[in-house]
């Protein structure tokens, strides 16, 4: 049973000058506005490697979110796992800029051991996409994520910072995954 992705909602938005609008196709695109009603800007990451180990428990490693603290450097906790496949929900604390930012994630979309879309809401609004296909040594793990940087809580300056040292991360996670899959 699919459940609502927004049912957190109330919880995040307390400051009746915020807004979280969902727009896009099927629901996976999203703007959290302020105020200003400018929107927060959005910031991307894609890699995509070789595993050497077999697509489906590659694709049951990384789609299984209490497996991110495992490889992702900055995701503290993944707790209250709810469901499984399409509708699956947790929450989330991860780490950015020496500050802890909380949230939720619905997995919108599961093709089972293929692709797995989440949608995340919280201090950081994010989509992440996993596709695993099989290859001749294995698997190839394609990991895409798209997620607002909450600039009014960094500032500019820490804005920069923080997608930078993100970026780095999220090679590092790719590395921690290929370490614990292969290994």
């Amino acid at each position: 049973m699919a459940r609502d992705p927004l049912r957190f909602l109330p919880d995040l938005v307390q400051d009746s000058n915020k807004e979280l609008r969902m727009d896009g196709c099927g629901g996976r695109a999203y703007t959290k506005l302020l105020s200003s009603e400018r929107p927060v800007p959005m910031a991307s990451l894609s890699k995509n490697a070789v595993i050497h180990a077999p697509p489906d428990p590659v694709f049951a490693y990384v789609s299984d979110p209490s497996k991110f603290p495992e490889w992702l450097p900055s995701m503290v906790e993944v707790r209250n796992v709810l469901g499984a496949g399409a509708g699956q929900q947790y929450e989330w604390t991860y780490k950015m800029a020496g500050m802890l930012l909380r949230g939720q994630s619905t997995v919108v979309e599961y093709t089972p051991n293929q692709r797995v879309v989440l949608q995340s809401i919280g201090s950081i609004g994010s989509d992440w996409t996993f596709t695993v296909e099989p290859h001749e040594a294995g698997a190839l793990l394609r990991i895409e994520v798209e997620y607002s940087v909450p600039v009014p809580v960094l500032g500019r300056l820490a804005e920069r910072l923080a997608l930078s040292r993100d970026a780095r991360e999220f090679a590092v996670g790719f590395d921690n995954l290929k370490e614990a899959l292969e290994g």
